[in-house]
């Protein structure tokens, strides 16, 4: 007997060292090719929120080899582990809106006249985030601004690709729109809502939305850095800011292309830029482009690169990238000029800024009013902690 629980004791001993080993050496190689600017304010919090997204994924990555659950499961579960109680000055109530899960925020104190209307889009990649993610948010939003929030629980990638997500959150819009009486909405003060994967479904929403007259007409679009396109992840952006917590060059691409296709095949091509036919990008330079980029944003250590082709073989597999339902930077200008009054959020430490600074410029352009707030030592993801005790950002706040 002994020596059985000796020869357990060192096995499990040995996995543990073996863990540690295998957590430290994932921290110290995410290390290796992350940086944090001088810029970002309150650095020591970034790198501790990264070390426990880097450990998070790690845990998740050994559970998955041993054949527990897959990774993606396990950090979602990790993710949405939060305990909330009731609030005092909230109705809650989880929904269903055409088959898409949602959660409305309404305030309890009586209102005198109808209140407005939030459709919220959670951010997370397409692959990540939920109802709970952001629930502290929402709760926030409606009270703050005694709104009606609609928080959208839509379908995530890889196991339901483009266009799920973009449809559910369309489907439940349209729903809300058809029956704001139920809620004591006004028609004509409905806004949509969401941070970065959950700002392009924002944006996407309203331009489909835009030229509809079956319908309330949107009061508004605030979209918090959002990611509007894929056909250049080399934008001074994507450069200045490729290893900067919490979100990557490579990861911005990899999850584009899980939302896609299910996959991160052609994950290089993405990212050198030989995925879609030079002709296209010619084409489409009048709105994705480095030029239409304020020189100011291009002073820290921007590189132009040299346009590539792509082959036939690699296009067709990404060719919904040139889709405004999937980029809506793309979108023509005659539904641009429908947009309703814009907000737009950027960080500067982000790889998507040039993202939303490049919707911004097309947006003014046809003639569609902005309102554009850049924080200078704002990084990507700096709202989602605004609530916590510890680990939350002046900035973000």
């Amino acid at each position: 007997m002994a020596v059985v629980l000796t020869v357990l004791v060192l096995f499990l001993a040995g996995f543990l060292a073996g863990f540690i080993l295998l957590v430290m050496g994932a921290i110290n190689f995410d290390f290796s090719n992350s940086e944090i600017p001088p810029g970002v304010n309150q650095p020591a919090k970034l790198r501790i929120i990264h070390i426990i997204l880097i450990c998070t994924a790690v845990v998740g990555k050994i559970l998955e080899n041993i054949g527990i659950c897959t990774q993606v499961s396990f950090v979602r579960y990790m993710q949405g582990r939060k305990i909330l109680v009731a609030d005092p000055k909230l109705f809650i109530r989880d929904l269903w809106f055409e088959k898409v899960p949602v959660r409305v925020y309404q305030p309890k104190a009586p209102s005198a006249s109808q209140r407005r209307g939030v459709m919220f889009f959670h951010g997370g990649g397409w692959v990540f985030g939920s109802l709970e993610t952001h629930e502290k948010l929402c709760r926030f939003i409606a009270r703050e601004s005694e709104s009606v929030v609609v928080s959208v629980g839509y379908r995530l990638a890889p196991e339901h690709k483009y266009p799920a997500a973009y449809e559910d959150c369309l489907n439940a819009t349209q729903h809300f729109l058809q029956h704001l009486e139920h809620y004591g909405v006004d028609p004509a003060r409905v806004i949509v809502c969401g941070d970065s994967a959950g700002g392009n479904l924002a944006a996407a929403v309203s331009q489909t939305l835009a030229g509809r007259s079956d319908l309330p007409k949107l009061r508004a679009q605030i979209l918090i850095y959002p990611g509007l396109q894929a056909l250049d992840f080399n934008l001074p952006s994507y450069q200045q800011n490729r290893g900067v917590p919490l979100l990557f060059r490579e990861r911005a691409a990899f999850y584009v292309l899980q939302y896609l296709n299910g996959n991160a095949t052609n994950l290089e091509e993405v990212l050198e830029g030989s995925h879609i036919p030079v002709d296209i990008k010619l084409n489409c330079r009048k709105w994705v482009s480095p030029d239409n980029i304020p020189e100011k944003f291009k002073v820290r250590g921007y590189k132009p690169r040299v346009l590539l082709d792509c082959t036939t073989e690699v296009f067709e597999k990404v060719k919904r990238f040139c889709e405004p339902t999937l980029c809506p930077l793309l979108a023509e200008d005659t539904i641009i000029q429908q947009l309703p009054e814009s907000f737009i959020l950027t960080c500067e430490y982000d790889v998507l800024r040039d993202d939303g600074l490049l919707y911004k410029k097309r947006l003014e352009d046809n003639g569609v009013r902005v309102t554009w707030y850049h924080l200078e030592d704002g990084f990507h993801g700096i709202i989602n902690p605004f609530n916590s005790d510890w680990l939350s950002f002046p900035a973000g706040k």
